[in-house]
């Protein structure tokens, strides 16, 4: 799939009548989805905004507590700037991904745009992302989705929502025009638009610039904070070309089966042949271990 160059100046093809679906888990209040929402409506799409009514972050793609007896609250709420309905659920991102597949507001989605996280999503992190999680929902439900998420900018301390936006809304035709179940991970630079140098095919990172830590243990409390690694990112990977400048994009998949070289479905258990941990890889795509060392 060719995507554009970008070389600070966008310009979106639009797609009128194609119904996407917005969602994030920062939450329906949260800037990032406000102007996702918008720049997308504004390029000619129709939009509906499923959010979560609260924090989600890192909810990955949990559906939360279903059942007869636990109802998920939902309220509307109008965008500023979005002509588009919007609706705030008592659930993470990847419920609302379901509600508007079972078409609880209205006809389904044509696509799932998740975002904009304040917040990089590279590496492991994409693991328990919320943001991601509704992308990857999306992508398990049969639409096309993508993942936003942004860094913050170190220099002056604010985050340029209007840049993950607009890259966002750049891609989106391609992604529309992209494999079945495609799920996007797009990281973009704490930087002003302009700065931006491009867009780049990465890998995962083996590790992310933060990590959790147990600050202190109380009898009926655990304080967890989020600490800096030290970590260099190896060349080739999303966190690298966003540190270098670009808006890095990775292909995504949800529910994917790992294969050792030496097993075939349906082969008797042998433990000789020990458990694979990582794909054997092929000619294409190489054996990574993502845990490796780490």
């Amino acid at each position: 799939m060719p995507l554009p160059s970008y070389t600070g100046s966008l310009v979106s093809t639009t797609r009128p009548h194609v119904r996407i679906l917005v969602t994030n888990d920062d939450g329906i209040d949260a800037p990032g989805i406000q102007e996702l929402a918008r720049q997308i409506e504004d390029a000619g799409y129709e939009v509906v905004v499923v959010a979560p009514d609260h924090n989600a972050s890192g909810t990955g793609a949990s559906l939360g507590g279903l059942g007869p007896g636990n109802p998920v609250r939902v309220s509307k709420r109008r965008i500023d700037g979005v002509r588009g309905e919007g609706y705030a659920l008592s659930g993470p991102p990847a419920l609302c991904v379901m509600a508007g597949n079972l078409e609880a507001f209205g006809p389904r989605p044509d696509a799932v745009v998740s975002g904009i996280n304040a917040g990089l999503n590279t590496g492991r992190s994409a693991l328990h992302s919320g943001t991601v999680g509704g992308a990857l929902a999306g992508q398990n439900f049969g639409y096309r989705s993508m993942a936003v998420s942004l860094d913050k900018d170190r220099e002056t301390d604010r985050w340029h929502w209007e840049t993950a936006a607009e890259i966002a809304v750049t891609l989106l035709p391609h992604v529309l025009e992209g494999p079945s179940r495609l799920a996007l991970g797009l990281n973009v630079p704490g930087v002003p638009r302009e700065q931006v140098r491009g867009i780049r095919w990465t890998r995962l990172a083996t590790f992310g610039s933060v990590r959790a830590a147990l600050a202190n243990t109380e009898e009926d409390r655990l304080h967890f904070e989020l600490q800096r690694t030290g970590y260099v990112p190896e060349a080739g990977t999303d966190l690298a070309a966003v540190r270098a400048g670009y808006a890095a994009i990775t292909s995504l998949q949800g529910a994917v089966e790992v294969w050792g070289s030496e097993s075939r479905v349906g082969d008797p258990f042998d433990p000789k042949r020990g458990l694979p941990g990582a794909s054997a890889g092929d000619e294409l795509r190489p054996a990574q271990a993502v845990f490796d060392g780490r």
